[in-house]
C-alpha cells in the first residue's frame, strides 16, 4: 500500500512540476510536443491537438517535450522554427525553465494551507489559542549521545520523566532541560512512538551542552493547529517559504562537505527510503501525508534550481551564460551536457537506491 501511495504522491508532484512548463510554454506560442507522466515503455498516449499525452511503465519521473528545448537543424531553422524554445527571447525560456520550480512551490503552499485548515500537528509557538492537543516531541537524538544509544531516534513524545525520587509528568521544553541538567543519577524517560508506550533509562553527561548536562536531544512543543482560511493560507506561504529556506540551506550544506569529501550519504534517502517514509506518514493520518507530500514538492523544487546539466537550474544557467556572452552556446555542446547530466542523475538515484535496500537488511 505504502509503494502505490508514492507513486500516486510521486506522480501528483510531477505532473504539478511539468504543468509548469507545460502552461507557460503554451502561453508564450512555444510547441509542446509531448506531455509525459513516468519514462518509457509507454502504458498509454493519445494526441490531441500538436501535443501527445503519455502516461509511462517507470514511475519515478516525467517530462514535457517542448518543441528546440534540446536544439537540432528542424527546431533551429525549420518551417515550425518561429514556435520552437530555443528560438524564443531569453526571458520567455527563463520564464519557461522556472515555472515547474514554482509550481511546486505554489503547490506545496495550497497543500500546507489546507492542512492548516484541516489541523495540522506543529510547533505552538505564535499560535495561541488555535493549538489544541499540546504536547512535547524529540526532534532528533544527536548521534552517539546517551539518548541515541538509549534508542531514541526523534519523532517520541515525551510523557514523563523519574530520577530518584524526582518525577515530573506536566512537562515544558525548559523543564525537561532543567530537570535532566539536575538529575544526579540515570533518568527513567517514559515516551510515545507512533502509538506504543516505551520506556528508556538514560544518564546525563557533560560537553554534549555547553554549562550543563545534556542527553543529546533537541525538543520542541507542539499542537494540532486549525486556523480560519484567511490566515491558514497565510502561514502556509510562511511555513512554505522557511521549508523551502531550510531545505535550501540543508542541500548547499551537503554539496559543499561533499565536495570537501565529508558529506554524510548515509543520511540521503532514495524513492525505497521515501517509500518507508511514506508508509510512516500515511499510517498518522491524511494530515500528515499531505504535510509530508508538500515537503516533497518543496525538496523537488529545491532540487531543480541546482545549476547542474539536465536539471531546470541547469537549463537556466545557460540561459544566463548565453545573456551575458551575447551569443548562443553550441547546441551540440549544451546537448551534450544535458546528457552527461542526466545519465549522472540516473546512476545517483541508482545508488542512493541501493544504499536504501542496504539499510533494510
Amino acid at each position: 500500500m505504502s509503494i502505490i501511495i508514492f507513486i500516486i504522491i510521486l506522480a501528483a508532484l510531477i505532473f504539478v512540476h511539468e504543468l509548469g512548463h507545460f502552461i507557460i510554454a503554451k502561453k508564450f506560442g512555444i510547441r509542446v510536443d509531448e506531455f509525459a507522466i513516468g519514462f518509457p515503455p509507454k502504458i498509454w498516449s493519445k494526441k490531441y491537438g500538436e501535443t501527445t499525452y503519455a502516461i509511462n511503465s517507470i514511475p519515478f519521473g516525467g517530462y514535457v517535450k517542448i518543441f528546440g528545448e534540446n536544439p537540432n537543424e528542424e527546431s533551429m531553422s525549420g518551417p515550425d522554427s518561429a514556435r520552437s524554445f530555443i528560438n524564443a527571447s531569453r526571458p520567455k525560456q527563463a520564464a519557461v525553465l522556472v515555472s515547474g520550480i514554482v509550481f511546486n512551490i505554489l503547490f506545496a503552499w495550497i497543500i500546507l494551507s489546507i492542512s492548516f485548515m484541516t489541523g495540522l500537528t506543529t510547533s505552538v509557538q505564535g499560535y495561541g489559542p488555535y493549538a489544541k492537543d499540546q504536547r512535547i516531541i524529540i526532534i532528533a537524538a544527536q548521534t552517539d549521545s546517551p539518548a541515541r544509544r538509549a534508542g531514541l531516534v526523534g519523532g517520541e513524545t515525551l510523557i514523563s520523566l523519574e530520577s530518584g525520587n524526582k518525577k515530573i509528568d506536566n512537562l515544558s521544553v525548559a523543564d525537561v532541560q532543567d530537570f535532566i541538567a539536575k538529575s544526579g543519577g540515570p533518568i527513567k524517560i517514559n515516551y510515545k512512538r507512533d502509538n506504543d508506550f516505551k520506556t528508556a533509562i538514560i544518564t546525563a553527561a557533560e560537553g554534549i551542552v555547553s554549562g550543563r548536562k545534556a542527553i543529546g536531544i533537541a525538543m520542541d512543543e507542539v499542537g494540532v493547529v486549525k486556523l480560519p482560511p484567511s490566515k491558514a493560507f497565510f502561514e502556509g506561504a510562511k511555513l512554505a517559504g522557511i521549508t523551502t529556506k531550510n531545505v535550501a540551506i540543508g542541500l548547499y550544506r551537503f554539496i559543499f562537505d561533499a565536495f570537501r569529501g565529508k558529506a554524510d550519504f548515509s543520511q540521503v534517502t532514495g524513492p525505497v527510503g521515501i517509500v518507508g517514509l511514506v508508509g510512516e506518514a500515511s499510517t498518522l493520518g491524511i494530515v500528515y501525508l499531505m504535510s509530508f507530500a508538500a515537503f516533497i514538492s518543496l525538496n523537488l523544487a529545491v532540487i531543480n534550481i541546482i545549476p547542474f546539466p539536465a536539471l531546470d537550474g541547469g537549463r537556466l544557467l545557460f540561459v544566463a551564460i548565453e545573456v551575458l556572452r551575447r551569443k548562443a552556446i553550441s547546441p551540440k555542446i549544451a546537448n551534450n551536457l544535458n546528457a552527461a547530466g542526466f545519465a549522472l542523475l540516473i546512476l545517483l538515484m541508482l545508488v542512493v537506491t541501493y544504499k536504501d535496500i542496504v539499510k533494510m537488511f
